[in-house]
């Protein structure tokens, strides 16, 4: 196994790939190396500063620590979207791709069978598939979301460098086989359950504010039910038919 080299890591994963056919997969892969590749070309990242892994419905990328990180994390957050934009727009919605995105960084060795090996790795991979991104791809109809590690937001997006700005990030909490881990994800966190309103208390009477209070009057004959006033509850006075027949 080599010895650990420090790499920015980057991971590309299709939403909902394993519902797709054969035909689907195999088409939706071609569309994603095309996406990967030319992000990283607009990132002006050469072929010579990245090694990937392809993991079927995702991509891993490890790319050279001389690519300057606010160039990429720029161009993931414009360039990005609008490829998977023009590429979408012109399939049925049944063969449109949706992009889970990790930018993270930290050692990585290769071992002898070409595989990756690192904790640092390990992390990333755990915030691709973690809750808090796939709910954030599915609250929004925008084609990817971007998830960064704790490191490359206090490192790079906090500073707010050319083209990233750091309050459109917002802070979530990854339960990990580890422990609980921090991540930032790009765009609004997604909206809490109101809370339900509050019942009406039992208790009210008379003296109850006007707002949470009705009058109904009722007139006429109701099945022998005549005059009276409603406070929040049935108050009728029946004393009236019985003096017409006692006269």
């Amino acid at each position: 196994m080599t010895d650990p080299v420090y790499r920015t890591i980057l991971l590309f994963d299709i939403e909902q790939y394993g519902s797709r056919d054969d035909v689907e997969q195999a088409f939706l892969r071609r569309v994603l190396y095309d996406v990967v590749d030319t992000t990283l070309l607009d990132a002006a990242v050469d072929e010579t500063a990245r090694l990937r892994a392809d993991r079927g419905d995702s991509v891993m990328e490890l790319i050279d620590t001389a690519v300057p990180v606010p160039a990429l994390i720029k161009t993931l957050l414009t360039e990005t979207p609008a490829l998977l934009h023009n590429k979408n727009r012109l399939l049925a919605t049944s063969a449109r791709m949706r992009l889970r995105i990790v930018l993270s960084s930290g050692y990585v060795a290769v071992d002898e069978l070409d595989g990756w090996v690192g904790s640092d790795l390990n992390h990333a991979v755990r915030l691709l598939n973690s809750d808090p991104l796939r709910d954030a791809l599915k609250q929004r109809e925008s084609d990817c979301v971007l998830c960064v590690s704790e490191g490359i937001y206090q490192g790079v997006v906090r500073h707010g460098p050319l083209g990233v700005r750091p309050e459109e990030f917002h802070r979530v909490t990854v339960g990990t086989k580890e422990g609980p881990t921090v991540a930032w994800v790009h765009g609004e966190a997604g909206n809490s359950t109101p809370n339900p309103p509050e019942a009406p208390s039992d208790a009210e009477g008379p003296d109850a504010p006007a707002s949470r209070r009705s009058d109904v009057q009722i007139y006429g004959d109701q099945y022998g039910q005549a005059g009276g006033t409603l406070h929040g509850g049935q108050h009728f006075d029946f004393t009236g038919r019985a003096r017409d027949e006692r006269r």
